[in-house]
């Protein structure tokens, strides 16, 4: 099997839009978030794990546009406000030692501290995963109701209702 071989069909190339998994597995986890619902989180890390790379960059995306749509509606919304909902939304959704991470790391990644923010994911893309989930569903519940939240993130990504 050669190296190309290996690849998902659909994968994505410099350029093109994510596969639609990789988007589905991005709004699953802010959805699971949204709605704190840890059997839905649970069902939805494995697809996840497997493109972590890539669901970290669509839900950059989704973090951008969030972040958007919150100035743009006028709700304040200042880096302590973000710290302190990163860490609510995880809380009693992750195991203590990945809650623990991803608040930490958070914390760092909104004060800008790049680097230190590196040293507590371990190089683990996952626990990006999670921050940015957890991020995209704390900004967007400040704006939306749920439904509404996982239905235009949805649309956002491209994917059908």
């Amino acid at each position: 099997m050669s190296a190309d071989d290996s690849a998902l069909p659909g994968d994505q190339n410099e350029g093109s839009d994510p596969p639609e998994q990789v988007k589905e597995s991005a709004v699953g986890l802010v959805a699971a978030y949204a709605d704190n619902d840890r059997d839905e989180l649970d069902r939805v890390i494995p697809p996840a794990t497997d493109h972590a790379d890539a669901v970290v960059s669509e839900l950059k995306v989704l973090a951008a546009f969030l972040s958007r749509r919150v100035q743009e509606t006028g709700v304040m919304w200042k880096p302590v406000d973000s710290r302190e909902a990163v860490a609510r939304t995880v809380a009693e959704m992750l195991p203590p030692e990945l809650e623990f991470a991803v608040s930490t790391a958070w914390e760092a990644h909104s004060l800008g501290e790049e680097e230190i923010a590196e040293r507590f994911t371990l190089g683990d893309p996952m626990i990006y995963a999670h921050m940015l989930a957890a991020f995209c569903a704390a900004i967007g519940l400040a704006v939306y109701k749920q439904a509404e939240l996982v239905s235009t993130l949805r649309q956002v990504s491209g994917l059908g209702e």
